[in-house]
């Protein structure tokens, strides 16, 4: 397995981070129905939320100097923390990379947790299950819930679990 680090972006990331969020909103298209804008670029506001909230966090994930993902954590300030944005580029899946960079972004905040993700997207809700079987404290839940503001869309699928405070379960 490569060696993989996760870390708090910092502005001087950014290019890379917003590399890697095109690569993740092309991705998404599949399941959104979305098209890049007249730029070629998709939309950005939870991108520069990331960098400019301090109720945010981006993380960039690097496979040794290479960069192979980022995650968006979201709602710090508040009860509940949302993983807002993951993803792992199509070189470095399936190797474990995904699964190890989600385990270490979400124990670093410890308590309530929700990911969101679709269900035509088979191999995100087969890895968010495993992400929440092997994080969550005790049990955790699953909910469908309507996409804000697309009526034309499925509902999102939402995983609730939480997350033991560091040293009470084993780092990943």
């Amino acid at each position: 397995m490569s060696d993989i680090s996760v870390r708090l972006a910092h502005p001087a990331d950014r290019p890379v981070v917003e590399r890697l969020w095109l690569m993740f909103r092309h991705d998404m298209s599949e399941f959104q129905g979305v098209l890049p804008g007249p730029d070629g670029a998709f939309r950005s506001d939870r991108l520069d939320a990331a960098f400019t909230d301090p109720a945010w966090a981006p993380y960039l994930v690097t496979s040794g100097e290479r960069p192979a993902g980022l995650a968006f954590v979201r709602g710090l300030t508040g009860p509940v923390r949302v993983l807002n944005s993951f993803f792992v580029a199509r070189g470095a899946r399936r190797r474990g990379i995904g699964l190890r960079a989600a385990l270490d972004v979400i124990t670093r905040h410890p308590g309530p947790w929700e990911v969101a993700f679709q269900d035509d997207n088979l191999a995100a809700v087969r890895f968010w299950r495993r992400v929440a079987a092997e994080a969550a404290v005790h049990e955790w839940h699953e909910e469908r819930r309507p996409v804000p503001g697309r009526a034309d869309l499925p509902p999102d699928v939402w995983i609730s679990f939480t997350v033991a405070v560091q040293g009470t379960r084993p780092r990943f």
